[in-house]
């Protein structure tokens, strides 16, 4: 397995997944129990083929079973779970069957929609998989396992996660499709985004709304008392996100945001981390310009630091409307973003701010709370 990445011009140290470290932990502790072999590292098969080396953090042999631990490793790609242990007890079966289980601090799915059925342990089919055939490969074809997963900080890191979205309660997930943790921190969040819509799809919901964050959650929830259950966060990848909503063929989008985050797309920016593009002060300069604010005005809001600031000035001398003008320009914006491609989506957009509340939106607000209800 190569080490490194470049990525963005920088050299970063790739990672193992929560599933791989489940898989090396059930390995040495298989090793231990039936071949009584103690090993401080082992190779475990990843799901191309290649072979990855995977240190033991501890090993212990019960009067009945063995428990090894492994800490995750994320490499340059760091997420809540770098540095936590996942443990791994390994008991004798009956049969010659290997069940895999969770224990403590792995959740259980509550919700349908996701790859494992309700009331599973939240361990993903490519780590079941890479557990089985590894610990298959040590206690062979006739003997038979009981493996189950833990994680003993599990419940407190879940709370970092993304798990309570997708209906997954009381731990982490076992997660990993290659088994290695590229450092590329986006690919994983927006993969875990694309998850939750496909979760919403699958439970029926034919409408969706988008928000950038909790400022846009909180806002839809308390002020248009709209759904939480219909709900995703888009963080920043709002292009990325309307086009899996496209793809998944859900037929309205409601976009619900703070006016600094959103106005990026009515400029057609639709990767609004401030990394990307931070034209919030030019956008609103050249719409306000354009409604015939004059040019001291203008300087006025050139010197603001963030759009609350200069919603006072705004304020003040009475452009309101500008609001209105911008909200129209982020519908069109994502409209435009999708017309080439089918099926159709029909988008609208509600913008507010945190010291004036609702903004303005595409359809009446009355109209908007209504319809999403």
């Amino acid at each position: 397995m190569e080490e490194f990445v470049f990525y963005n011009g920088k050299k970063l140290r790739k990672g193992y997944t929560t599933g791989s470290c489940a898989t090396a932990a059930a390995t040495a502790a298989a090793l231990y129990l039936v071949k009584d072999q103690q090993h401080e590292d082992v190779q475990i098969k990843l799901p191309n083929e290649s072979m990855l080396t995977i240190p033991i953090a501890s090993l212990e042999l019960k009067a009945d079973s063995c428990v090894a631990f492994v800490e995750k490793d994320g490499g340059d790609d760091a997420d809540a779970t770098d540095g936590m242990l996942i443990g791994v007890e390994i008991s004798r079966n009956d049969t010659p069957e290997i069940k895999i289980d969770g224990g403590e601090g792995v959740g259980r799915v509550t919700e349908v929609g996701l790859q494992i059925p309700v009331g599973e342990a939240a361990i993903n089919p490519v780590p079941r998989k890479m557990i089985a055939e590894s610990v298959r490969k040590v206690i062979g074809p006739e003997q038979g396992a009981l493996v189950k997963v833990f994680a003993p900080k599990g419940v407190e890191i879940a709370q970092q996660t993304m798990n309570s979205r997708l209906g997954i309660i009381g731990g982490i997930s076992i997660l990993g499709t290659s088994g290695i943790v590229t450092p590329m921190s986006e690919e994983g969040w927006k993969q875990a985004i694309s998850v939750e819509l496909e979760m919403k799809k699958q439970q029926g919901y034919k409408k969706i709304i988008l928000c950038p964050g909790n400022y846009g959650e909180d806002f839809a929830v308390k002020e248009l008392k709209l759904k939480a259950e219909q709900i995703v966060s888009m963080s920043n990848f709002v292009g990325y996100v309307l086009k899996e909503v496209q793809r998944l063929a859900f037929e309205e989008v409601l976009m619900v945001g703070h006016l600094g985050k959103l106005i990026k797309v009515s400029a057609g920016i639709f990767s609004t981390h401030s990394k990307d593009a931070d034209a919030r002060t030019e956008i609103l300069i050249a719409n306000l310009a354009l409604l015939g604010m004059p040019v001291p005005q203008l300087q006025e809001i050139q010197a603001c630091n963030t759009t609350e600031a200069a919603g006072e000035i705004i304020e003040r001398y009475g452009y309101e409307g500008v609001y209105q003008v911008i909200a129209d320009k982020i519908k069109q914006r994502s409209q435009d973003l999708l017309k080439y491609r089918k099926p159709e989506t029909r988008i609208e957009v509600v913008i507010f701010s945190s010291q004036r509340g609702y903004l303005a939106s595409t359809q009446p607000l009355a109209q908007v709370m209504e319809e999403w209800q």
